[in-house]
């Protein structure tokens, strides 16, 4: 028996190396280069270089409307349009900040309702590379008659030919898959609600 389950347990440990090796294969390690025009685009906090780089697809017209979500409480629109002066009126017209959110569940929930609200079709997702993966499923769970296209922003430390030896790189990547993990098996036991038109929720069948 225990022959057996040391085995069971090498396989499972095996697997999920396997696992991780393809997930950091399929990563974007190369920032996206350009995207097609969209009606709206959707930024995930986390790091300064996303926000940036998403005002910049609407500065460009790759998106009429811009949704910063996650935004922590004490942080204002002024604050944020420091980040990018050059693109201060913007924010005037074009950007929404949501405060909702608190993870990426909610970031794809909070992403659900600012589109619906706008009948938009089509979403640029930006967030950066590790991430992505698990923002996709939880937009596509959240929004699936919705159009995704993947803006993925690379870290620096990534960047660095020798990134592999990078052991905090590692350790975040190493994090990101087991999150990943659990949101596809919650995703996949427990799919979202249907909802009609108008967001309500319906009984799934």
């Amino acid at each position: 028996m225990w022959r057996s389950l040391a085995g069971l347990g090498g396989a499972a440990a095996l697997a999920l190396c396997v696992g991780f090796g393809l997930f950091v294969y399929r990563l974007d390690w190369v920032e996206t280069a350009r995207v097609g025009e969209t009606d709206g685009a959707v930024v995930l906090t986390g790091g300064a270089d996303r926000i940036a780089d998403a005002i910049n697809l609407v500065a460009r017209g790759y998106a009429s409307r811009l949704l910063i979500t996650g935004v922590n409480q004490s942080t204002s629109s002024a604050e944020i349009a420091r980040l990018t002066p050059e693109f201060g009126e913007l924010f005037a017209c074009c950007i929404d900040l949501g405060y909702r959110a608190q993870n990426t569940q909610g970031n794809a929930e909070e992403a659900r309702l600012w589109a619906q609200a706008r009948a938009m079709r089509s979403l640029i997702v930006v967030t950066s590379n590790y991430h992505m993966p698990r923002a996709l499923l939880e937009m596509h769970a959240a929004l699936p008659d919705v159009a995704l296209t993947r803006y993925s922003v690379v870290p620096d430390q990534a960047k660095a030919s020798a990134w592999l030896l990078e052991p905090q790189l590692l350790r975040v990547l190493a994090v990101e898959y087991l999150k990943y993990l659990r949101a596809a098996l919650r995703v996949k036991l427990f799919p979202a609600p249907l909802r009609d038109s108008q967001g309500s929720r319906t009984a799934a069948g």
